[in-house]
C-alpha cells in the first residue's frame, strides 16, 4: 500500500474538523492564528540513511531533512525536538557525545533551539525530529497555476551520487568520493531564503524522494500536468564530468532524492524578482519548465527534444 492511500484510508477522516492539518496532504501543520508552523519526520537505519558509522553526519542530515520542510514553506525554524531509539551498540558515550556536538553545531549554522525529545531502547535504530517554526503565512501544497513556470535551487543529483559511492557501486579518486559523500550527509539549505520564497512563489516542496515524485505530490490533487526539459536540470560540473566518464545517465540521479533543493512554481510575471532575490543571496536558480493543463499528460523531453519515460521516478514509501 502506498503511504496516499494509507493515509487516505486510516486517518483523513481523523483530520476532517481541523483545517490547520491541511488535509494531510501537506509537509507540515499551519495554526494561523497562533502562526504557528510545524514538521514530523522519522528517520531510520538502512532505510533513510546508509549505516551509523558516522553519527555525526548522519544526526546533521536528518536535522537538516527535517527543517527542510520548513525551509521550503518560506518558514524560518526555530525550535526542534529529536527522539531516538537504539542500544548500547548504538548509543555509546562516543556516538551520543558525537551527536551531541554535531546538534550544537547544526544549532549555531541555522539558528534552532533543541527543546525536548525521548529517547527509547531498542535493536532498531531511528529518529524522530520535530520541527517548529512561526509564521504568519506559508506556501502550501496544490496551488500551481497552469502556465506558472517551475524552479529548483542549487544542483540535483550529487547526493545520490554520494550514496552510490557509500555502496561500493561507483568507484573514483579520493578527493571526488569524498566531495559526493558529504553532499549526501549534509545538504545544502538555504535557509536566508525562506522568508523570501512568499513573495514570489505559487506552491514549493523540498525535493526529499526525487524531482518528479515530488513534483508529482505537489500537484497530486490539481487537474494539471508538467513540462520538464531535461537538459534545464541542473547537476554539478562534477556529476556531469562523472557520468560521461562512466556512461551513467543523468534522469537515473536527478530521480533519487535526498537534494532537499526547493522545487517550485512561480507566474512567468515573477521572474525578474526570482532572479534578483537569488543572485543577491548566491544560490543557483534554474527555470526547468512549466505547469501545464490536465488536457495532457505530463511530459519529460530529452535533450534531443524527444519525450521520455521513467518507470521510478523516486523513492516510494510502501506498506
Amino acid at each position: 500500500m502506498h503511504e496516499f492511500d494509507l493515509i487516505k484510508k486510516y486517518f483523513s477522516k481523523l483530520s476532517l474538523y481541523n483545517k490547520n492539518s491541511l488535509n494531510l496532504n501537506d509537509d507540515v501543520f499551519f495554526d494561523r492564528s497562533k502562526k504557528l508552523v510545524v514538521s514530523v519526520d522519522t528517520y531510520v537505519n538502512k532505510s533513510h540513511f546508509f549505516d551509523f558509522k558516522k553519527p555525526n553526519l548522519v544526526v546533521k542530515k536528518i536535522l537538516r531533512a527535517s527543517i527542510s520542510d520548513l525551509i521550503c514553506k518560506g518558514v524560518k525554524p526555530k525550535y526542534y525536538f529529536i527522539s531516538g531509539s537504539g542500544n548500547k551498540k548504538t548509543f555509546t558515550k562516543l556516538n551520543l557525545s558525537k551527536i551531541s556536538s554535531s546538534l550544537k553545531q547544526e544549532q549555531k549554522k541555522f539558528g534552532i533551539y533543541l527543546s525536548g525529545g525521548d529517547t527509547v531502547f531498542s535493536n532498531k535504530l531511528s529518529f524522530t525530529i520535530i520541527s517548529v517554526g512561526f509564521s504568519e503565512n506559508i506556501i502550501f501544497r496544490n496551488n500551481a497555476k497552469i502556465n506558472d513556470d517551475i524552479y529548483v535551487s542549487g544542483n540535483l543529483g550529487d547526493s545520490y551520487a554520494g550514496l552510490k559511492i557509500l555502496k561500493k557501486d561507483i568507484s573514483l579518486n579520493k578527493y571526488l568520493s569524498k566531495y559526493f559523500i558529504m553532499k549526501y550527509y549534509l545538504p545544502e539549505l538555504h535557509i536566508n531564503l525562506a522568508k523570501k520564497l512568499l513573495n514570489f512563489v505559487n506552491t514549493s516542496i523540498d525535493i526529499s524522494d526525487g524531482l518528479f515524485a515530488d513534483l508529482d505530490k505537489l500537484i497530486n490533487k490539481q487537474k494539471l500536468s508538467y513540462r520538464i526539459s531535461l537538459a534545464d536540470v541542473p547537476i554539478s560540473k562534477k556529476l556531469k564530468n562523472v557520468m560521461l566518464q562512466k556512461k551513467l545517465k543523468k534522469i537515473d540521479f536527478i530521480s533519487k532524492g535526498d537534494d532537499y533543493q526547493i522545487l517550485f512554481t512561480a507566474s512567468k510575471k515573477k521572474a525578474r524578482i526570482i532572479e534578483r532575490t537569488f543572485k543577491s543571496l548566491g544560490i543557483k536558480i534554474s527555470k526547468i519548465g512549466k505547469i501545464c493543463s490536465s488536457n495532457q499528460k505530463s511530459q519529460i523531453i530529452d535533450e534531443k527534444g524527444n519525450k521520455i519515460t521513467i518507470k521510478n521516478k523516486g523513492y516510494l514509501h510502501k506498506f
